[in-house]
This record gives C-alpha cells, sequence and structure tokens, in this order.
C-alpha cells in the first residue's frame, strides 16, 4: 500500500481529532457522505481541488493528508524490518500498522534507532579497545604492576627464613609497585573518562593529533625559526588537542619535527629534495641522517616546495598505525591492515631493509604511487627490554614524482595480504640494502 493509499485514514483521524461529523465534512467539501465515507476507508483515491478543500476545512495542509507526519516513521520501521526475516513478509501492511497503531509503531521505531545507536557506540569502543595504542601500554602498565605485586607478596607469604636486607628490598618494591599501580590506575581512569561524555564522537589521541596538524596543512613554520617557540606554549594553545594523552602525543611529535628541522632547515632541505627528485635515499646521505627522518621532513614541506602532495605512514612494532598523513586517492584505514599499506608491512619483517614499491589501486580512474618503506629502531636497545621498533612509508603520487618503470606481477598474486584484484602492487625485482 501507497503512502498516498493512507490518505483517506489521515483524513478520518484528523476530522475525529478536531470533532467534525463526516456528514458535515462532506457537506462543506461538496461531496456525498456515502462518497466521503468510501474515501476515509481509503476505497477511492483522492487528489487535487478536493483534498485541497477537504484539508482546508480540516485546517491542515494537503502535504500532511498526502504524506502524513508518519513518513520518517514508516521509513524508520522499513530500516527495522529489514534486519528480521520474519518482518519482510509483511512489509506491504507496514504503512496501515503505522496508520491504524501510530503509538506501537513510534515505540518500535525509537528502540531501533535506541539499538542503532548502542550498536556504534560499542563498535567504537572495541576499536578503541583493540587499536588505541594509549590505551594498551596503560592497560599494561597496570597490569605488570599487579603482577609485581603479587609476585613480590607470595615470596614475603611463603619464604619463612628471609635475609632482613632482601626483605628490607622486597618491601621497596612492594611500596614502589604500589605507587606505580595506583598512579598508573588514576592515569587510565582519567584517560577513559576523558573519552566516555560523548561516546558518538570518540576519537583517539592519534586521531587528535592528526586533527591538529591538518589543519596547519602538516607544516609548521614558527618551528623552521632560529628562535622557535617553546612547542608546549604551541599544544597548550591547540583547539583540537582536547585530552592530556594527545597533547602528550602532540608535544612528541613537535619536539621531533623540531629536532628535523635543526639537522635539514627548511630552505636548504627543498631545495635538495627537488634536486634529488625526492629521492629519500639520496637525501639522507647528503643529509647524514635516517631515512625515517628524511620521511617526516618530505611529509612536513609544504605542496608548492614538495612539488605536490606527499603522503606518510608510520606504525608500531605492532603493526599498529601511529601516524597518517593522507594523500587522495591513497585510502589509509583508520588502524591498518589494508593492502596498499603492504609495504610498510613488509619493511616491518624485515628491520633495515630499505622498501622501494610501486602501489597501483583499481578502480574506475587507476591511480600509481611510488612508495618507500623503512622499519628502523625508535629507542636504542638496553639492558633490560628488547628494542622498540616503527616503520614508515612515505607515499608519492604520480605527477609529483616520475614513477619508475618497474617489472609487474600478475594481477591477483601480488598482493600477499588478500587476494583482491582492485588493488594491484608492482615492485622492484630486487631490494639494494645500501639504500632505496
Amino acid at each position: 500500500m501507497s503512502r498516498s493509499a493512507l490518505t483517506g485514514t489521515r483524513i478520518r483521524e484528523r476530522r475525529t481529532m478536531i470533532g467534525l461529523r463526516q456528514a458535515d465534512l462532506a457537506r462543506m467539501a461538496g461531496i456525498s457522505p456515502s462518497y466521503l465515507n468510501l474515501i476515509e476507508h481509503n476505497r477511492r483515491r483522492i487528489g487535487g481541488k478536493l483534498l485541497v478543500e477537504i484539508a482546508r476545512n480540516l485546517d491542515v495542509e494537503a502535504s500532511a493528508l498526502t504524506e502524513g507526519a508518519a513518513a520518517a516513521l514508516i521509513e524508520t520501521l522499513r530500516e527495522a524490518a529489514a534486519d528480521h526475516d520474519a518482518a519482510e513478509a509483511e512489509l506491504p501492511r507496514l504503512e496501515e500498522f503505522a496508520g491504524r497503531f501510530p503509538g506501537w509503531a513510534a515505540l518500535i521505531a525509537d528502540r531501533h534507532r535506541r539499538m542503532r545507536e548502542l550498536e556504534r557506540t560499542v563498535e567504537m569502543l572495541t576499536d578503541r579497545m583493540t587499536h588505541d595504542p594509549f590505551l594498551s601500554a596503560s592497560l599494561h602498565e597496570v597490569i605488570s604492576a599487579v603482577t609485581s605485586i603479587r609476585s613480590t607478596a607470595a615470596i614475603l607469604a611463603d619464604t619463612e627464613d628471609i635475609d632482613p636486607d632482601w626483605q628490607r628490598r622486597f618491601h621497596r618494591n612492594l611500596s614502589d609497585d604500589s605507587r606505580r599501580l595506583a598512579e598508573g590506575a588514576q592515569a587510565l581512569v582519567a584517560y577513559l573518562d576523558e573519552g566516555s561524555e560523548d561516546p558518538g564522537v570518540q576519537s583517539s589521541p592519534q586521531e587528535e593529533v592528526e586533527a591538529f596538524l591538518r589543519a596547519r596543512d602538516w607544516h609548521l613554520p614558527e618551528l623552521e625559526r632560529s628562535l622557535p617557540p617553546n612547542p608546549a606554549r604551541i599544544v597548550a594553545e591547540a583547539p583540537e588537542l582536547t585530552s592530556a594523552p594527545a597533547r602528550e602525543l602532540a608535544l612528541a611529535h613537535l619536539r621531533r619535527y623540531r629536532r628535523d628541522a635543526e639537522l635539514m632547515p627548511l630552505q636548504r632541505f627543498a631545495e635538495a629534495a627537488r634536486g634529488a627528485g625526492l629521492d629519500p635515499g639520496a637525501l639522507a646521505q647528503a643529509f647524514g641522517v635516517d631515512p625515517g627522518a628524511v620521511f617526516r621532513r618530505l611529509a612536513a614541506l609544504p605542496e608548492e616546495r614538495a612539488g605536490g602532495p606527499v603522503g606518510l605512514v608510520a606504525c608500531d612494532g605492532s603493526g599498529t598505525l601511529t601516524f597518517r598523513k593522507p594523500v587522495e586517492g591513497f585510502s589509509l584505514p583508520r588502524f591498518g591492515a589494508a593492502c596498499p599499506l603492504w609495504p610498510l608491512y613488509q619493511a616491518l619483517s624485515r628491520p633495515m631493509a630499505p622498501v622501494r614499491a610501486v602501489v597501483e589501486l583499481g578502480g574506475s580512474a587507476p591511480r600509481r604511487f611510488l612508495t618507500f618503506a623503512i622499519c628502523q629502531p625508535a629507542l636504542a636497545a638496553g639492558f633490560d627490554g628488547p628494542q622498540v621498533l616503527e616503520a614508515a612509508m612515505l607515499i608519492l603520487p604520480e605527477g609529483t614524482v616520475d614513477l619508475p618503470r618497474l617489472a609487474p606481477q600478475p594481477v591477483g598474486t601480488s598482493c600477499r595480504i588478500c587476494p583482491r584484484r582492485d588493488c594491484v602492487a608492482r615492485r622492484e625485482p630486487s631490494i639494494l640494502a645500501d639504500g632505496f
């Protein structure tokens, strides 16, 4: 039954609501009561001048009788019915149900909307628990402190003859670990509370930092000066950075940005980049820095100095994305695990071995990108912990640079992450260990 077929029902409801008899409305509209009765029972269609006349006598707009206030309600009911196979057979009677039982229909629609909101919230919270590196680190700190406290307490409780000196050491460890647990738990609760005010607009600290940099076109000219301002002041004045973890990450980024600018001054680096065709290997050798620093510097160049857009994506040792500067046409996932990123993960699997690859993204207008990737130590290895690695991938669209002629692999077999045929990766037949 179409929406217009319920016009008669709406006329009857409106007439009854204002206390108007059927015979009186028929007389005012210039038709017989029997004909109006057929209209009100949806047995005769109505439109044109007669509909306008009846609407005027009922003191409503004609559109309110043809579409009614239930138009949005019916659409919501259709969405709810699409989730249940048993309801599909009764879809033709959906508008009749909404017309006869508007209260029940509104209740079902409201429950459906609420369920969808809760599902979206659960999905966002699940993503946050799974992929937020800051949250993972906080949880790891709390769990480590609890484990250490339990181990120390077990030793003290189960060992009868403990040397007094060792006993004092264990008690000191208990005190230090208890303080660490309290501070870690407090920081974790504060972090979760900061993101719980509006779960519908949940964002991670990384996304806040990316929004902060995006608003500045990924370039910070104030940090390029010989006497730059304190990065902490820039972070404190940034409206995009609303949480303490985001401000902490932004401060670390700005400090590294400043170190890169000191090692590779803007004017000299931009000229060298144009002369080297944005080749990160040549630039790293010219400035005596590691390739990761060159990646960051190229991504921070204004487009007019770089000759076009430059993208950058970085991940930690677990493969979780920690930085994203996208370029048009190169789709970057929110967290990771996407076909175009396979050079990044290939570099992650073989630290210090640079990777150069051409990635071609299919579609109605296929686009090609030259990518450089490398995995390097983020922190120097110490005696008390393993080496911390991070990988980065530079993304240069065709047009920003001239793409080399690389031997392509067969379509469908070049990507080792999934068998999608709209993502074709092409790479060098061999990779040199001493540079890109």
